[in-house]
């Protein structure tokens, strides 16, 4: 049990720490993860990775790695956003190809947002427009936070294959199908998944928001990692979104975004009004209530109280507080500027009890009622909550198919973020999951291996622990201790059961085995005090003469005092003889042998005795 309170205290430890690096739990849901491959890949240390630009195996419509180091395809815009500023709205901010600040895989490189609190645009034209007919839509990418995120997004936008587009205007209001990334400001994490649905009566566009992920995102903003993000849109008007290849959110097109693909079939008639006598007051004013005669509503709710009584030493002509006596004046007070210079104030030390004008304290007034208000009753006219009648909807149409958005030719980024450094890397669009992970094994997956291989050690993750939460260096101090403590008591109650039974052994009557000398001194010591008794017994016997004598006079024969001393010593002797197993007696034989002829003698004494 205390070997199980030790390991029960290093449990408790272990899992302490690790709430500080690992922050709230993400429970997620395994996507065709093989965990063996994982479990070989990150035991390979970081050194020995040799990268290589991955190359997409199958049909794709959009790569992107950087790893040239140079922008071809890429184009800078040159718009302004509406409704801003000419000072503001510019998209002047900086991009960069540079590799990770940590956990550099060589050769790997990726785009960069480098500018703080400036709006950012970029795009690049796809190989071949995505078409949505039959066949899946993969789009994946990484993203790094390298000082982690203030208020700024990471999302792309995936935009609409229209005439009028044109990269070097790209802005906010650029028309896109969808808009997929991470997104965070103050305690507001997202991840976007955003479509925009064409109302097939009017034409207007009409953006659908996908639930929010049932898992906590904070920990993909703050550690400081690569991360993977990807969405999967099926044919079927499902969809998945991933995080590192874990699925994080799910859902239909038809039932789980907001609002919902198609409106409902009626709706408010916007003409109907609420009619004037309609009353929709569940309860009213009794009007058949009357004001009590007694009714007094002038008695205030509070009044002093008349049987207080001035406090003795209260000071009435003393004031309450009193300029400081120890304060001086500045030595860089200007008159001029300042002023003239007064002490500060401070309570009066004369003022014990109180000081100035005594006034009684206030009470609740005991015959305060208030206003008179009459009680309320159920309205006999209510006719309930008045709501427009009902309408078919004009605008009423069924989607049953949503999945059939306007295509996309280009990817852009338009961001705006108070961070600097964040880091985009390894594009891919295609239609098969397949060429989507096996570009996530050449490329993110290397840097996950070596983000592992540089992780610290647990007793630097415990002090790193320590040096932001310092009372963990408590919980270290109590954790260490008690293994120390528990161990301690299991090994301390040996010796004192042992001294224990030691006691009880001596004070038992149970005959102890004893070696052959101390055995043989016994039986010469039992041997002279029988021959001692026999001699007593022979002196103090009396004639035939004398028994005779005695039994006819009717005395009691007496014994002298040191005869009943020995007789009574010897029947106490017999009893713990007695008392002894044969077996003992067996053992004492064997322990001094067989052959031994007082040991023998003893033994048979014993025996005629009992």
């Amino acid at each position: 049990m205390r070997f199980q309170g030790v390991g029960l205290c290093l449990g408790l430890l272990f899992i302490t720490v690790n709430a500080q690096f690992m922050g709230d739990g993400v429970e997620v849901e395994d996507f065709n993860q093989n965990s063996e491959e994982t479990d070989v890949k990150e035991e390979i240390p970081s050194g020995t990775i040799k990268y290589k630009t991955p190359q997409p195996i199958g049909e794709v419509y959009f790569t992107e790695t950087f790893d040239s180091g140079n922008l071809v395809g890429w184009v800078l815009s040159k718009a302004k956003k509406d409704d801003l500023d000419s000072e503001i709205s510019v998209y002047d901010g900086r991009w960069e190809i540079e590799e990770l600040k940590e956990n550099q895989v060589s050769g790997d490189r990726g785009l960069v947002l480098k500018s703080k609190a400036k709006h950012h645009a970029i795009a690049a034209v796809l190989a071949k427009p995505f078409i949505f007919a039959d066949k899946p839509l993969i789009v994946q990418y990484e993203v790094n936070f390298q000082d982690g995120i203030d208020c700024g997004g990471a999302y792309i936008k995936l935009l609409a294959d229209t005439d009028d587009l044109i990269l070097e205007n790209f802005y906010d209001k650029t028309s896109y199908t969808i808009m997929f990334g991470p997104d965070k400001c103050g305690e507001d994490y997202k991840l976007h998944f955003i479509f925009r649905h064409k109302h097939p009566k009017t034409g207007v566009f009409e953006e659908k928001h996908a639930k929010p992920p049932d898992v906590d995102l904070k920990e993909f903003f703050t550690d400081r990692k690569t991360h993977l993000y990807t969405l999967v849109l099926n044919p079927d008007d499902t969809f998945e979104i991933l995080i590192d290849q874990k699925v994080v959110n799910k859902g239909s097109l038809l039932e789980d975004v907001a609002p919902p693909v198609n409106p409902p079939r009626e709706i408010d008639d916007p003409n109907d009004k609420k009619p004037q006598e309609w009353d929709d007051r569940p309860k009213i004013p009794d009007p058949s209530a009357v004001k009590p005669e007694d009714w007094d509503e002038t008695e205030p709710a509070q009044i002093q109280d008349s049987s207080a009584i001035k406090p003795d030493g209260w000071l009435d002509n003393e004031p309450t507080f009193i300029p400081n006596p120890n304060a001086q004046k500045p030595d860089d007070w200007n008159e001029d500027m300042d002023g003239e210079w007064e002490a500060p104030y401070m309570p009066n030390p004369a003022c014990q009890i109180g000081c100035g004008e005594w006034k009684p304290p206030m009470i609740d007034n005991p015959n305060y009622k208030g206003v008179w208000r009459p009680p309320m009753i159920d309205n006999p006219s209510y006719q309930g909550i008045w709501s427009p009648q009902k309408i078919p909807n004009p605008d009423y149409f069924e989607d049953d198919h949503p999945f059939l958005l306007t295509s996309f030719s280009a990817l852009g980024l338009e961001l705006w973020s108070m961070t600097p450094d964040i880091y985009f890397d390894n594009f891919i669009i295609c239609s098969e999951k397949e060429v989507a992970d096996r570009w996530a094994t050449d490329s993110w997956e290397l840097k996950i291996m070596v983000a592992n291989a540089n992780e610290p050690g647990v007793l630097q993750q415990l002090k790193t622990a320590a040096d932001q939460h310092p009372w963990l260096w408590l919980i270290y101090l109590v954790m260490a201790g008690l293994p120390i403590i528990l161990i301690t008591s299991f090994f301390w109650p040996r010796k004192v059961k042992k001294k224990y039974e030691d006691m009880e052994y001596k004070k038992s009557d149970v005959c102890k085995p004893q070696s052959k000398a101390a055995l043989e001194q016994e039986v010469k010591e039992e041997k002279a005090a029988l021959e001692k008794t026999e001699e007593l017994e022979e002196e103090k016997k009396p004639s035939e003469g004398e028994i005779v004598e005695k039994e006819e006079e009717g005395e009691p024969e007496e014994k002298s005092k040191e005869e009943a001393e020995i007789i009574e010593g010897q029947e106490e002797g017999n009893k713990s003889n007695k008392s002894g197993s044969e077996d003992e007696m067996k053992e004492a034989d064997e322990s001094t042998g067989s052959g031994d002829a007082p040991l023998k003698s003893l033994r048979k004494r014993r025996v005629r005795k009992d």
